[in-house]
């Protein structure tokens, strides 16, 4: 059994100085959420074993900031290959996982995350900013994640207000 975890970054700011769409930085309201779901997750024992951001600014910085404030002390990478991509594209990403890790997380976008989430379950789900879906997948390999899996948890922020 492995545990796949979607993590869609937090709260982009739209009005903060930026060069690109890559570049552009979370605001106050992601970089809360993005904490609290990294103490979340800690509280609930379900932080990742290994976490893979996409290079997008507000990706990256949502990782950071919940794997800092959770206290995670899973491996990290950072890859372009999970920005702009498809949920074909984001499931090959974690085709490379290392195969000890028995929860993965991925750090990154809608529309690919609902798609993600979509092709592993058959279920709808519309994965909002700093939400986290946990997907349980009976499979013993990384390779195989391309498969039927089980939503386990969705976690919103704004439902550990004053909680975390």
């Amino acid at each position: 059994m492995r545990r796949l975890i979607l993590f869609r970054h937090g709260k982009s700011d739209w009005h903060a100085p930026h060069g690109s769409d890559h570049e552009r930085p979370l605001n106050k309201r992601g970089i809360e959420a993005a904490k609290a779901m990294g103490r979340v997750l800690a509280r609930s024992g379900l932080d990742p074993d290994h976490a893979i951001s996409s290079s997008a600014v507000r990706a990256k910085t949502t990782l950071e900031f919940a794997h800092e404030a959770g206290g995670w002390e899973c491996g990290v990478e950072v890859t372009d290959a999970l920005y702009g991509t498809t949920a074909k594209g984001a499931l090959a990403v974690a085709c490379e996982a290392p195969s000890d890790a028995q929860s993965l997380m991925l750090v990154g976008h809608e529309p690919t995350w609902s798609e993600v989430a979509h092709r592993v379950t058959g279920g709808s789900l519309v994965v909002k900013t700093a939400t986290v879906v946990g997907i349980d997948l009976a499979i013993d390999d990384w390779r195989h994640v391309d498969t039927r899996g089980s939503v386990v948890f969705v976690f919103q922020p704004r439902a550990f207000a004053g909680w975390v």
